[in-house]
């Protein structure tokens, strides 16, 4: 159902690539002048390096701190976070499901929960009559049972995993 999180590289790319498209492009736009943003885009690259550490690493609260700060900083609004379900497959999305959950919302539609687990809306549907996903009062799927299935089929996985790689290195032996 989920997938690892995403690489370092992946993670790094895709945060480089967003501070260009939604903040360092308009700037530049507006200064009319490429070679003034040349020092600052040396500095969003080291950042990035440091943010996609901090998202993959062990300490839980800094994650989760740096996910929230990235997404208030590079999806500003008057209306919330409400990313396209798409989103929640990309590098950040993975993170941020797994770190945050939905940011802003308490519960998603079905579609949005599906994009987030990486099924079908059927498969949603299915979870949520099995008990597994927990439905929300005024329609959806809450996104705390998404992020808990999301983090407890990580941890299943890893115990899973576990097993087969200590056997494989007992062969090699």
């Amino acid at each position: 159902m989920s997938k690892e999180l995403p690489s370092w590289g992946e993670l790094t790319s895709q945060l480089i690539d967003l501070v260009e498209v939604r903040l360092l492009d308009p700037l530049e736009i507006l200064l009319e002048s490429q070679s003034d943003l040349s020092p600052v885009r040396s500095r969003v690259a080291e950042r990035a390096d440091a943010w996609a550490l901090a998202l993959l690493g062990e300490d839980e609260d800094l994650a989760r701190f740096t996910a929230i700060r990235l997404v208030i900083t590079l999806y500003p609004g008057d209306h919330g976070f409400n990313p396209p379900p798409g989103w929640w497959q990309t590098p950040l999305g993975q993170v941020m499901v797994r770190r945050v959950g939905h940011p802003a919302a308490e519960s998603v539609s079905y579609a949005v929960a599906g994009a987030m687990l990486g099924i079908t809306r059927q498969g949603v549907h299915d979870l949520v009559t099995r008990g597994k996903l927990d439905r929300h009062e005024s329609g959806g799927v809450t996104t705390d049972s998404v992020q808990r299935r999301i983090t407890s089929s990580d941890a299943r996985e890893t115990r899973s995993r576990a097993p087969r790689e200590e056997a494989s290195s007992e062969s090699r032996e």
